[in-house]
């Protein structure tokens, strides 16, 4: 007999969520240093969707630690609406397993 596999996706989901934030935390910190040095840099979009797959807690830690797009107004305000989408999504997410 098969084991089961939904006693595997939480600790999948949070290895996942834990990757994604690491990636975004240290995207940003080699996006400042490439933006001090000159070099290439990731783009805003880049950073934007590793946000929005769960980095979220991760990219404002990034940009809080490295001091980086803290001024970019467009760049903030879309951050801040990847936040609300989350939030809300959650939030409904588990109005509807609560009450279903």
């Amino acid at each position: 007999m098969d084991a089961p596999i939904v006693p595997y996706l939480v600790p999948l989901g949070a290895l996942a969520l834990g990757a994604i934030n690491l990636a975004a935390f240290s995207s940003f910190g080699v996006d400042k240093r490439r933006a001090e040095a000159g070099l290439r840099r990731i783009p805003e979009r880049t950073l934007l969707s590793l946000a929005f797959w769960g980095g979220t807690p991760g990219a404002y830690a990034g940009r809080h630690v490295f001091r980086h797009k803290t001024r970019k107004q467009p760049f903030s305000d879309h951050l801040f609406a990847i936040v609300v989408l989350q939030v809300s999504a959650i939030g409904g997410g588990a109005t509807w397993f609560l009450t279903g």
